[in-house]
């Protein structure tokens, strides 16, 4: 038995001369400014960093992404000298002497390759690998280098792609989206359930693994004529939810078989023989919730993924499995973990294994042996895209923390070696811009619920505070209502940002916030407009009550999603805000039921269908005891609506229902509509009118007290 302690990514402080300019407060052009961390990738041999950093340009409305490249030991990064604007997914060959990523540079976007000399970190000779006609994407190396396996949405009804017979189901998908792109009529037939998905029409077509031999350039469809999307689509945008043996045998990956998509997050995992052309998928996972992110450990005994118990809940605990291959049984590697396991990586020496999981604000990093024994990583803020390295004590990750945009940082597992000495940032994307900002640091705080529960908040100061005066409020509530406010740095709801105009902005981690253990999260189920709501009020007292610069005569609510949902739930229970910003909330649950298209989470969150609480009185029917809609009697706060037409998660009706109720009950509101915008708002300059009008009306409303106005 033993414990490891390990310190990581910890940002070093600096020493300023009393000549360093004063600092200032962030403003939205600034943080449009910052460089923005994308996907990392590591060198067999440790010694090298392939990242992609995002640009954003307000002035022509863009973001592009470009890959770089760093010596992990030292150095000045370089852009991929084979590399183009636009260019993604960076991964090392496992042999260490060639590279893949995705670029469009001749039109729909292909797997590339390009040379790679490990002693100089140089990239050479790129040549096009794919050319099929429906794009390809969420490539992986096979662990010989032999072979890639990438994604491609397919028509599942045209001939499958086969080794020996590209051309015919390549022209078939070729033909078929031409042909949808010349017809002049662009009316639409459903006859399945999930026509429609957070921002686009789901369409005729659906993801399919292949499997590209880089020495041939064949390829063959592993999933030929798959009417289900794999990876599902709660991974598309996520990797290809797949893993290669490390005899590059066998290919494990994530599927939901269910006929009825919009009914069930029950995804499985499969295994298939990549030697037999003609094998077929073998179901592995045995639990009824969602399986996810399989991966082998590299000495090939055992297959790890993330598992969850439920069906039909999204937000059911994201458990370790360990799978043993010889013995075909499966296990919960960490039965006294409460927390969700984000992410994971596999230890070099297939002893242990690095995961990441929120706890209590934060989401640090973890190791566990597959013995069982498990120890805590004591470090701060946010951390993803773990890479172990080959020496056995380092790991490479991405941190951000709500004073940082994510960065690349390794630690060492070193005992005997002070906190600081331990860790290094290879990154500095915004070092310099950083330097000149005041980002008062996060506090948090702990309540006592009315049912004893103790509750976390956070508050953020405004730059420059003054003890001795009183400063308005920004109340953020989070969404999900599975989610959690924390150390971390976000361009959408921006902490520091909100601060930084002369705001305290104060975050709760209400009933169903997670890093508090399951029992925490399911707490919201079915109860809506209820805990939550109360561990709101109360936090917010306590806040008042242990900070005296707070003026409690001069707050706002803020809230998107599920914070949409709650601000609309605000506004009908309680006048003590000047003002409310809902963004995508719910105002109408029986609506809203109708209207979304993952019927899953709202009848596991309302218990059942609307139908099935006909007849019964509004106390017994969820639907009504918790929608905001009832309560409009008591609408009165001056209430910004915001709602974007493609998000087809939270449909625009909801907006539209929220805001014309207020302008019939004659309550100061206004409404920003979104044509072009989804669930999140993510073009730069609809950022920043988003971040105007959010900033403005909060200022309307409580930026001078009630008797200067």
């Amino acid at each position: 038995m033993y414990k490891i302690t390990l310190a990581i990514f910890l940002f070093s402080s600096f020493a300023f001369a009393q000549s360093t300019p004063q600092k200032r407060p962030m403003t939205f052009e600034d943080m449009m400014q910052m460089k923005r961390l994308g996907e990392t990738a590591v060198s067999p041999d440790g010694k090298w960093l392939a990242y992609s950093v995002t640009t954003v340009n307000l002035d022509q409305n863009t973001k592009t992404p470009e890959l770089w490249m760093q010596a992990i030991g030292g150095g000045e990064p370089q852009k991929l000298a084979v590399g183009q604007p636009g260019d993604a997914g960076p991964q090392f060959a496992p042999e260490g002497k060639r590279m893949l990523f995705l670029s469009g540079r001749e039109g729909g976007t292909q797997v590339w390759l390009a040379d790679f000399d490990a002693a100089t970190g140089a990239t050479s000779n790129a040549m096009k690998l794919t050319a099929i006609s429906t794009e390809a994407q969420n490539a992986k190396w096979s662990p010989d280098s032999k072979s890639i396996v990438f994604t491609s949405a397919v028509y599942a009804d045209c001939p499958a792609i086969t080794e020996t017979d590209f051309a015919t189901g390549n022209k078939c998908n070729r033909d078929r989206d031409a042909a949808l792109a010349a017809d002049k009529v662009k009316a639409q037939i459903f006859t399945h359930l999930l026509y429609r998905h957070w921002d686009h029409f789901t369409g005729n077509k659906r993801s399919h693994l292949f499997l590209l031999s880089v020495d041939t350039g064949a390829m063959r469809d592993l999933t030929p004529n798959d009417p289900h999307d794999v990876p599902p689509f709660s991974l598309e945008g996520g990797g290809c939810g797949c893993a290669i043996s490390p005899d590059s045998k066998q290919l494990a990956y994530t599927e939901n078989p269910d006929p009825e998509p919009a009914l069930s997050i029950s995804a499985q995992i499969y295994t298939l023989d990549l030697t037999d052309p003609a094998a077929k998928p073998a179901k592995v996972s045995t639990s009824a919730g969602g399986n996810f992110n399989p991966a082998y450990s590299p000495d090939g005994k055992y297959l790890a993924w993330r598992s969850q118990a439920r069906a039909g809940y999204e937000s059911d605990k994201f458990r370790l499995v360990l799978y043993d291959r010889a013995t075909k049984t499966i296990r919960d590697l960490l039965p006294k973990h409460d927390n969700w396991v984000d992410e994971f990586a596999w230890a070099p020496n297939s002893k242990a294994i690095f995961y990441a999981s929120g706890q209590e604000g934060e989401s640090p990093i973890f190791m566990t042996g597959i013995d069982g024994v498990t120890a805590f990583i004591e470090i701060q803020g946010e951390f993803s895209d773990l890479h172990p390295l080959n020496d056995g004590y380092t790991i490479i990750a991405a941190r951000m923390g709500v004073q940082n945009p994510s960065e690349v940082a390794a630690g060492r597992m070193i005992s005997g070696v002070p906190l600081g000495k331990r860790t290094a940032l290879i990154t500095h994307l915004n070092d310099a811009l950083l330097a000149q900002l005041d980002l008062p640091p996060m506090e948090s705080f702990w309540f006592t619920a009315a049912d004893k529960t103790k509750v976390e908040g956070f508050l953020i100061k405004p730059p420059g505070l003054d003890p001795n005066k009183k400063y308005p409020v920004k109340f953020l509530i989070h969404g999900g209502p599975q989610g959690a406010w924390g150390d971390m740095w976000s361009y959408r709801w921006n902490a520091e940002l909100f601060a930084a105009d002369g705001y305290v902005v104060i975050m709760i981690n209400p009933r169903g916030s997670t890093g508090y253990g399951q029992a925490f999260v399911d707490r919201v189920n079915g109860d809506w407009g209820g805990k939550p709501f109360t561990d709101l009020m109360t936090g917010l007292d306590y806040a008042e009550q242990h900070y005296p610069f707070i003026d409690k005569a001069r707050e706002c609510a803020l809230g998107a999603s599920y914070g949409g949902y709650m601000a609309n739930w605000v506004l009908g229970h309680t006048d003590r805000f000047k003002c409310i910003i809902s963004h995508d909330g719910m105002f109408n649950a029986e609506s809203a039921f109708g209207t979304t298209e993952e019927d899953w989470f709202n009848i596991w969150e309302f218990r059942g269908a609307p139908w099935d609480y006909y007849g019964k009185p509004d106390a017994e029917n969820p639907f009504r005891k918790w929608s905001p809609s009832l309560y409009a009697k008591n609408f009165k706060t001056p209430t910004l609506v915001i709602h974007g037409q493609l998000d087809y998660r939270l449909d625009v009706s909801e907006g539209f229902q929220l805001f014309d109720t207020l302008q019939l009950r004659k309550v100061p509101s206004k409404m920003l509509y979104f044509p072009d915008e989804g669930h999140w708002v993510l073009k730069p300059q609809n950022s920043r009118l988003w971040y105007k009008t959010v900033n403005d009306w909060v200022d309307q409303w409580t930026k001078e007290p009630a008797s200067s106005r």
